[in-house]
């Protein structure tokens, strides 16, 4: 997966980050969902790189905007892994991959050194679309390699994500909604056509997550990490349309509002439609998702 630097890159550029912006490292942490110490020397690098500042006693401050994608200013994975993994992600959706393999198997049919084999792995792992199995050789997960097991999720997700919204205590955090409402902007002003599929679906998990988290409950919130890691491969092949993305980053816009507004019975409802509307989007490419 991509190294924290790229990722902190990436969030700087998806939020619209406005220059002076502090970058905590015990937020970036939580959000990225690893510990303070990659955080700090993936900081340390992007200060020495001019993209950040430091300030004694206060921590980073971003100095400069990052105008170039993470991977064209030395950050991001190597690009033969990067299209590795989809090659991989795609040929499992094809039923050309066992369900079970050998790491010798994927190095020799992709050509990978022993290095490029391990971090295409550790994404893999990382995402849970495959497991390392007790002693030797890989596993594919058996989940979300059909349409059938994609809208099986979002009838999951439709049941949870409306519920969630309703839990006693709500509370969405202004800042990160403020980081929401950035990233859908950035899609309708060009990013829905410009931004890579990593981008697309890591912002739409994004949004989803923030909401479920706010309801402070845990169930709820570890539910919706699980479904929304086992999914990311056929989200990926579905981005091959991205016509119905810009009335999606509308119905998320709408939900936010009415949760800035403390119309929390109207956002749930907003979110079931929205999730119901994104199921009929599914029908419609079908095609797209059903293994050639």
């Amino acid at each position: 997966m991509k190294p924290v630097a790229a990722r902190i890159v990436d969030i700087i550029q998806a939020d619209n980050l406005e220059i002076g912006t502090h970058l905590p490292a015990q937020m970036l942490a939580d959000r990225l969902r690893v510990s303070r110490q990659p955080v700090n020397d993936a900081l340390g690098m992007l200060c020495e790189r001019g993209i950040l500042r430091r300030e004694p006693n206060r921590g980073y401050f971003l100095a400069q905007k990052p105008l170039q994608p993470a991977s064209e200013i030395g950050l991001a994975e190597n690009d033969i892994v990067t299209a590795v993994y989809f090659r991989i992600a795609e040929d499992r959706l094809r039923g050309q991959l066992p369900d079970e393999f050998s790491e010798s198997l994927l190095r020799q049919r992709y050509q990978l050194t022993a290095t490029q084999l391990s971090s295409v792995l550790a994404r893999i792992a990382q995402e849970g679309w495959a497991e390392k199995k007790p002693g030797y050789g890989w596993s594919f997960s058996s989940m979300l390699t059909t349409p059938d097991s994609l809208v099986q999720s979002y009838r999951l997700r439709l049941a949870l994500e409306p519920a969630a919204l309703l839990e006693p205590g709500y509370r969405l955090d202004r800042q990160a909604a403020d980081r929401c409402r950035a990233a859908e902007l950035h899609l309708l002003n060009g990013g829905i056509e410009t931004d890579s599929a990593d981008q697309l679906h890591d912002r739409g998990v994004r949004f989803h997550e923030t909401l479920v988290e706010a309801s402070g409950n845990p169930f709820f919130i570890d539910a919706i990490r699980r479904v929304n890691r086992v999914r990311r491969l056929l989200s990926y092949r579905s981005m091959l349309d991205r016509s119905r993305y810009k009335q999606q980053c509308k119905q998320h816009l709408h939900i936010l509002e009415l949760l800035e507004h403390e119309r929390n019975e109207e956002a749930s409802q907003a979110m079931a439609e929205h999730l119901q509307s994104t199921l009929k989007n599914i029908g419609k490419i079908r095609k797209i998702l059903d293994a050639a």
